[in-house]
């Protein structure tokens, strides 16, 4: 699975850059993060149950429908997707292929890289260690990070919420060496070494700019924080208290042993396999998930359960986002029509997990394609099931 042509091999970098690179924010609201991280502890959570039974063939049949014309009209491979509305049950279905040359079929207990939606874990971490009075919110970069420009000025709520100005790491000195090595396992410091000294791309809070670079940066404050890898610190926090047993962050696609697909860009109606290096997304979107994993992530995230009340509304301060396809973007998650979470692409491809806080429904899509020009399947597909939901179906 890691060897392909090179005429894929020569598209693989664009597909770097599309999982990093954002649009513009254009509302320029100010928050202040000086009243979060008063309590001492963690908020208590246990892993949500999914809702029993299964819910009305009627609505399984639009469910299918609705994912079987966005794999149709995008040339997807393959897909794993559910909707879990309590008190009336829920819908798993996997379709298509995970492997086109091998002819394996998608099964809904595979583990797939969710990109980053892995932000909305490192922001959320970030969170609780405020809330546990571990760092402050307003503390600055530099204090956690040298050689950062305006690095006394950016504060780690700027990072979070995508404010800071920072440059991004995907730079002629990343895109040269990793040219040269595509295999090389980059560690967090290294991909956060190619953004020092760099120039800013506005001053901090004046604007509004989706990057990787901003989450691997929390990610080294996580670290520095708790003493620990990012990993151990992920899995005592988060991963461990959910029982989240099928969410690993992998650097080294090696480490990706459970049953899984095989990533494509899709051209002409051809896929094209694409090799995995998850080390160069590093905290912003090295983690692999399994869809029931993406359902408990889905709520947990959307209710704030990890996190006390005010951090949770703090956290939904957002603002309007042409890229990725939010509504508005926020605090490490986004809005799309009164259903909260994120979104994950690139490199063959595309995650979403969302939940509805009034309804309660959740909904997750992995598919194994990206780079689709001006469409994210997992988006569409998300919005095409939210569609047969609000529609009345099940509701």
């Amino acid at each position: 699975m890691r060897t392909r042509n090179a005429a894929a091999r020569a598209s693989w970098l664009p597909g770097v850059a599309a999982i990093a690179v954002g649009g513009l924010l254009f509302s320029g609201c100010t928050t202040t993060a000086s009243t979060v991280g008063a309590t001492a502890t963690t908020a208590a959570v246990t892993r949500p149950a999914a809702p029993e039974g299964e819910l009305p063939a009627e609505l399984q049949n639009q469910l299918q429908g609705a994912l079987e014309q966005v794999m149709t009209e995008y040339d997807v491979p393959g897909a794993a997707a559910g909707v879990w509305i309590p008190g009336q049950g829920s819908w798993t279905t996997a379709a298509g292929l995970a492997d086109v040359d091998g002819d394996v079929a998608v099964t809904a207990d595979m583990t797939w890289p969710i990109r980053s939606i892995t932000k909305s874990y490192t922001v959320t971490l970030l969170l609780q260690l405020a809330d546990e009075g571990e760092l402050n919110l307003d503390d600055t970069i530099d204090k956690y990070v040298d050689g950062i420009t305006d690095g006394e000025q950016i504060t780690l709520l700027e990072l979070a919420n995508m404010s800071s100005g920072n440059a991004d790491y995907l730079n002629q000195e990343f895109s040269e060496e990793f040219t040269a090595d595509p295999t090389k396992v980059y560690t967090l410091d290294e991909l956060n070494g190619f953004v020092i000294g760099q120039p800013a791309q506005f001053a901090p809070g004046s604007e509004y700019r989706y990057t990787n670079a901003n989450t691997n940066l929390l990610g080294a404050v996580i670290e520095k924080v708790t003493g620990q890898s990012y990993a151990e610190s992920l899995d005592e926090h988060i991963l461990e208290p959910l029982g989240q047993t099928g969410t690993t962050y992998i650097t080294d696609v090696d480490d990706w042993t459970a049953p899984h697909p095989v990533g494509y860009f899709v051209t002409d109606g051809l896929p094209v396999s694409q090799d995995e290096n998850p080390s160069i997304l590093g905290a912003a979107g090295s983690l692999f998930s399994t869809l029931d994993d993406g359902r408990v992530w889905a709520q947990t995230l959307a209710t704030g359960a990890l996190l006390e009340p005010e951090t949770q509304k703090l956290r939904q301060i957002g603002h309007q986002i042409p890229s990725p396809p939010y509504d508005q973007y926020a605090v490490g998650m986004g809005e799309i029509g009164g259903w909260w979470g994120h979104n994950g692409e690139g490199l063959g491809f595309t995650a979403a997990t969302f939940h509805n806080n009034e309804t309660e429904a959740s909904i997750v899509v992995y598919m194994n394609e990206s780079d689709v020009p001006e469409v994210h399947p997992a988006d569409a597909t998300f919005r095409a099931l939210a569609e047969v939901l609000a529609n009345g179906a099940g509701q």
